[in-house]
């Protein structure tokens, strides 16, 4: 008897799962990459923050000086990309930009001098930016692939920060000694879960890279890519710009914020080991989003709920409103990065790729380094509440210009 398609059902189903999981798991070997990049070289430093600041004496826009610091590294190195990709591969970059930032975070525990502190911050920024643009590259190639599973794959890609958050969120409060200096400790564990991770996500990296050398040759190109036609996706450049600005000065002072409020560390590293689980489980939430929406709606819902997270914990000090923000940026935050590399993918041709993914982190980059320094300095005049208002109000802003953006094709 032949079979029916009730008898080929669950064989069709077998066989799409067996096809999906290489590339899942891939995404979510490649991910571990955006976990250095942000989740370890970058959002660690807010756990670390109140401890330096009190020990080196700073204020607060000093201390939001180090993540501005980063973010000139990041657009530095985002300025470089596409011009490095011409030589080596979106791989190779991503692979050193790891390597160099497990030693870089390494440097960082052997230093209590501020300037040096940031002169560190800023090569640090610049080889975690190889990292994020070349694995975004990756990961837009990947996705490529298992068209159907595109807004996962990349959701997966850039949820995997959370591992890094919630692996600081674990390493940093039991590494951070009550001596003098007693932060720097902290430092090498993150210099470790580095070394880690980029283990993993080079493997994966390579793989992605020898499975895709068309693409990869077509991305880069025999020489320099025609000009893109920035005006036509400036609306959501801005509100990407915004988004920069806006989340980071929750990433960079929410801990300090909760710390002031009165709030125990037990209850600060519980909120900030729940954002890092959000975070990896939001590629799975909006992933549908991502597939749909080819202009900038994406971006604009996600800076929508952006801002609402941000104002909840300026507004209100119970810790169970602070837990509710931290459920909903985490589960929010990474899906506007991923976001911008949807479009690009919706919207631009393979070989313009990876200029629209650096273009992107370019403004991203700008944000950040704007951010830190003026949320600080607010935070000085008028308190850490006051600052995040500031936050959300740009982030809301950057939801009306990203609302604004049609698709290009």
């Amino acid at each position: 008897m032949p079979p029916t398609s009730l008898d080929t059902a669950p064989n069709s189903m077998s066989t799409e799962a067996a096809q999906r999981l290489p590339t899942l798991t891939l995404a979510a070997a490649l991910s571990l990459g955006s976990a250095i990049a942000l989740g370890l070289a970058r959002f660690a430093y807010a756990l670390l923050l109140p401890s330096m600041k009190l020990d080196l004496g700073w204020s607060f826009a000093q201390a939001g000086a180090m993540n501005t610091a980063n973010a000139l590294g990041y657009l530095l190195g985002a300025l470089a990309f596409p011009h490095l990709a011409r030589r080596w591969s979106a791989g190779a970059l991503f692979g050193g930009g790891c390597v160099a930032t497990a030693l870089l975070m390494a440097g960082s525990g052997l230093l209590a001098d501020t300037d040096s502190l940031l002169a560190l911050r800023v090569i640090t920024g610049a080889s975690s930016a190889a990292i994020f643009i070349g694995g975004g590259v990756l990961a837009a190639r990947l996705a490529s692939a298992r068209p159907h599973d595109a807004g996962l794959v990349l959701g997966l890609y850039y949820g995997g920060t959370g591992w890094g958050i919630v692996a600081s969120s674990v390493l940093v409060p039991l590494t951070i000694l009550n001596v003098a200096h007693g932060w720097q400790f902290a430092w090498f564990a993150l210099a470790a879960a580095c070394a880690v991770f980029a283990a993993v996500a080079i493997g994966a990296a390579r793989k992605v890279d020898s499975a895709h050398v068309s693409a990869a040759a077509a991305a880069r190109g025999p020489g320099p890519v025609a000009g893109l036609h920035w005006p036509r996706f400036s609306m959501a450049l801005a509100g990407y710009g915004l988004f920069g600005v806006g989340y980071i000065g929750y990433m960079t002072f929410i801990v300090a914020l909760l710390r002031n409020a009165g709030m125990s560390a037990a209850v600060v590293t519980g909120f900030y080991l729940l954002l890092g689980v959000a975070t990896v489980v939001s590629a799975r939430v909006w992933s549908g989003l991502l597939d749909r929406m080819r202009g900038g709606q994406a971006l604009a819902v996600l800076n929508a709920l952006l801002a609402v997270a941000t104002l909840l914990p300026a507004l209100f000090a119970q810790p169970w409103l602070a837990f509710v923000s931290g459920l909903l940026f985490g589960a929010t935050f990474l899906s506007a990065v991923a976001s911008t590399t949807a479009f690009v993918r919706h919207n631009l041709p393979v070989s313009h790729w990876a200029k629209g993914i650096s273009a992107f982190t370019i403004v991203f980059a700008f944000g950040q380094i704007v951010g830190p320094m003026v949320i600080g300095w607010v935070s000085d005049g008028a308190g850490l509440a006051r600052g995040l208002v500031y936050s959300a109000l740009l982030l809301a802003a950057g939801a009306v210009l990203a609302a604004c953006q049609k698709p290009l094709r």
